[in-house]
């Protein structure tokens, strides 16, 4: 008669080999959380000049949206000639002139990875990761015997962890 393994001992299992399979995203968005804490920066960005014909006469409102930049502000007007944070639109020509900071592209596909929404067709990994770490929280209380000294200052870790975030959220 073969004994049944406790369910302890296929968590082990689950987290061992999902560990394991997910080191290097877990990896990417480990290195991604840490790069967009400096969004509001210039840390990594190279600078890019780009130069390209839009619609003529553009309002100041439908500027920002024909070169895609959020929250763009036309500081002076001058003979038609809109003047904004780091570039340029001459409305009788179409012509923008502006700079733009990037991360170089494999950072950049990374913290566009990061921040995926629907609206992104991978988003359903984002999905898959996000409860493949709640997996990982919950299964770590299966990797000791429970009335074990580990098991016992884990317990202390946690609630630990637990303070602190609540510290965090709500400080």
């Amino acid at each position: 008669m073969a004994t049944k393994k406790p369910a302890g001992y296929y968590m082990r299992i689950i987290h061992r080999y999902l560990g394991f399979f997910l080191v290097g995203i877990m990896a990417m968005y480990s290195i991604s959380g840490i790069v967009l804490v400096f969004r509001n920066t210039d840390f990594l960005k190279k600078e890019i000049s780009i130069e390209k014909k839009i619609e003529t006469n553009l309002s100041p409102e439908n500027l920002g949206e024909a070169i895609k930049i959020k929250r763009l502000k036309v500081e002076k007007q001058e003979a038609g000639i809109y003047y904004f944070k780091d570039g340029t639109y001459n409305s009788q020509t179409g012509i923008a002139k502006y700079t733009k900071k990037e991360l170089p592209y494999v950072m950049d596909r990374m913290t566009h990875l990061h921040k995926a929404n629907t609206n992104d067709p991978l988003y359903f990994l984002n999905i898959f990761f996000g409860f493949s770490l709640l997996f990982f929280v919950i299964s770590s209380f299966w990797m000791f015997m429970p009335g074990s000294d580990v098991f016992k200052k884990g317990l202390y870790f946690t609630l630990a962890g637990i303070v602190l975030t609540l510290i965090l959220l709500f400080v």
